[in-house]
């Protein structure tokens, strides 16, 4: 394990100075998670106080090309030429937005939004946080739609799906294609293993948030992928174990206003793992 994470940390480093030094030559070998069934890619929300520009400038310097769309990037009242435009953008830097998200509901028609908005957009996911009384109608809209809903959870900090377990509880009875976005720093902030419930419900895991952690209460707060409490080895190890063939998104939610070191570092960090965990 010792020399697993200083390699581990040394990949991480070695990303990072690609990541600020030579933003021009992305992409020069395949990233260490070519050929694992998962992609490694980012959350919309990382980037809560930059544009568009910003944050694919952020995604090509990092080798990252897969987003989870978030409204403030894209209006769920933009036009079908926004939309177009948008996703031209996105296809100049060779990012694909693969879901929408997260998006809070709390009537039918903010679900009908929703739906249509994703459907509008071009996607077949959503990740979502609705009410609890309104899951009957999203599985309504699940069937008529045929897509997937992935409920983010939150910890300890909301009352709403504060963990796996909660999410679980809640969807089990409901179309298959509902279940969870796996936050694995708010469900060790909850007191969770996400490597447990990674293993236990991966059949309901349509989308991973990936963040280290300070601790596993409240109180515990994020920071970069490598610095906290989570086993990442054995997270990537689980990912193989139920071959998770969705994205691992960042989350990144520390220095929001200057995130650009922590999420190189957390990008490194991670994709280190997944380098030193393989099987030789």
């Amino acid at each position: 394990m010792i020399r697993k994470t200083f390699f581990s940390v040394a990949f991480g480093l070695l990303i990072l100075f690609a990541a600020t030094a030579q933003p021009e030559r992305p992409g020069q070998q395949p990233a260490p998670e070519a050929g694992e069934s998962f992609k490694v890619g980012m959350a919309g929300y990382t980037f809560v106080k930059f544009d568009l520009d910003k944050t694919l400038e952020t995604m090509q310097r990092t080798d990252v090309h897969y987003l989870c769309i978030k409204d403030f990037h894209l209006p769920t009242n933009s036009t079908d030429e926004q939309i177009a435009a948008f996703h031209a953008k996105l296809k100049e830097k060779d990012v694909t937005g693969y879901a929408v998200g997260p998006i809070y509901m709390k009537t039918e028609a903010e679900v009908d939004r929703a739906f249509e908005y994703a459907k509008r957009v071009g996607v077949k996911l959503i990740v979502g946080v609705p009410n609890y009384e309104l899951l009957p109608y999203i599985d309504q809209k699940v069937k008529a739609y045929d897509f997937h809903f992935a409920i983010h959870l939150h910890g300890p900090d909301i009352a709403l799906y504060p963990d796996a377990d909660d999410v679980w509880e809640n969807v089990k009875e409901l179309d298959v294609r509902i279940g969870m976005c796996l936050d694995i720093g708010h469900d060790t902030r909850n007191g969770k293993d996400p490597v447990a419930d990674l293993k236990k419900y991966h059949s309901r895991v349509f989308d991973i948030h990936i963040k280290d952690v300070t601790g596993a209460t409240k109180q515990g707060y994020s920071l970069e992928i490598g610095r906290g409490i989570i086993d990442f080895p054995a997270f990537v190890n689980m990912l193989r174990e139920v071959n998770y063939s969705g994205v691992c998104s960042l989350e990144h939610e520390k220095d929001m206003g200057d995130p650009f070191m922590g999420i190189a570092e957390s990008i490194g960090f991670f994709r280190g793992v997944i380098a030193t965990t393989k099987k030789q």
